[in-house]
């Protein structure tokens, strides 16, 4: 009997949260590879029960430039020691010690970008570290050849920087989803409008806070986790909202859809802080879709494609607080457009999944 292929699928996150991982992983499992999934341990973690094995390394540095040299050293003394067929790259802060250690243990090595790394807001004025990850980016993805990202433009840009082919396989939701069904309730007998994802900067999460004051009867609900949490707790209490904005930490994304279905829109604002964002097309958007929630979204390039071509939600027209606010008010009180939002998010889901979208992984493996 000839032994299973073993792949570790890298990512610098908690893959207890990160569904891109999970749902690569489980169809590596299907194309008969023995997989492992190598991440990091976060603050408020859980422990999830998946088909593969998983391994969370507890890093004495969680931030910055201290945090990258550790896991980056840390993993690839992990790789030389442990052998694998093939080594899936998800982003650039994993590339350096996978391009390394595939070199060494001769080794497949699949590179799978979720963003356009070295325009991501954080990199933002710093230059010194924006310019290290630049080199590791020109240094690296010229040999890769073959590749995959999230969108058409990160694809694009990628392509003219250094001949490398990008085949762009959308984060989508799986048709056929696993969820856990719950009775839950927000904190508030007011309408919501529910954000969920990361807590990072750029999310539209401080705006939306100040687009309540032009909405009566509406709160937030923050379903997630990040490193801005605190910066927003303050914020909502200086704009005098820490009654209207409610953090609810993390939930398991089995469970998200229980608080979907009873939010009244759903937020997908992603600022244009960098090329990153610009080209970016956020997770959330096709959750809201799949949950059948209306939405407002940032008229970025790839959200307003998908806005635009299904009718699936409504576009701002600026970063304002006023504007936003005018957007949800219309979801709220358009019960026409509501039904007709609906009703497309509820034809199209059956396109836009995960199901469809994961074949075109098959040229790598």
């Amino acid at each position: 009997m000839e032994k299973k292929k073993k792949i570790l699928v890298v990512v610098t996150n908690d893959v207890s949260t990160d569904q891109r991982i999970h749902k690569v992983s489980n169809y590596l499992l299907e194309k008969g590879f023995e997989v492992e999934a190598y991440g990091r341990v976060l603050p408020d973690t859980f422990e999830v029960d998946r088909a593969y094995e998983i391994n969370r390394i507890q890093h004495w540095f969680n931030l910055n430039a201290l945090f990258y040299a550790e896991f980056n050293i840390r993993l690839f003394f992990y790789l030389i020691h442990n052998k694998y067929s093939h080594i899936l790259s998800n982003d650039l802060d994993t590339l350096p010690a996978c391009y390394l250690g595939s070199k060494i243990q001769n080794s497949k090595l699949v590179y799978d970008s979720h963003e356009y790394f070295t325009e991501t807001p954080e990199l933002q004025g710093r230059n010194f570290v924006r310019n290290f990850w630049l080199f590791i980016e020109k240094a690296i993805l010229p040999k890769i050849g073959k590749a995959i990202t999230v969108s058409q433009p990160i694809a694009d840009v990628y392509s003219k920087k250094y001949g490398v082919e990008m085949i762009v396989v959308r984060n989508l939701p799986e048709i056929n989803r696993e969820i856990i069904l719950e009775d839950v309730s927000f904190p508030t007998k007011n309408k919501v409008v529910l954000y969920q994802g990361v807590l990072n900067p750029g999310r539209g999460i401080k705006i939306m806070i100040q687009a309540l004051k032009y909405l009566d009867g509406v709160d937030l609900a923050i379903i997630g986790y990040g490193k801005v949490k605190e910066d927003l707790v303050d914020f909502a209490m200086n704009q005098k909202m820490e009654n209207r904005v409610h953090f609810m930490g993390r939930v398991a994304y089995e469970k998200l859809p229980n608080y979907s279905k009873i939010a009244s829109v759903g937020m997908v604002l992603e600022e244009p802080m960098g090329k990153s964002f610009e080209f970016s097309l956020p997770n959330k958007l096709f959750d809201f879709i799949h949950a059948g929630l209306p939405f407002v979204a940032s008229p970025l390039i790839e959200v307003s494609k998908i806005v635009n071509k299904y009718n699936v939600g409504v576009l701002i027209d600026n970063f304002t607080p006023k504007n936003v606010a005018s957007k949800v008010k219309l979801l709220l009180e358009d019960k026409l457009l509501r039904e007709e939002i609906i009703s497309n998010q509820n034809k199209f889901k059956k396109e836009l999944c995960w199901e469809k979208e994961v074949k075109k992984l098959d040229v790598f493996y």
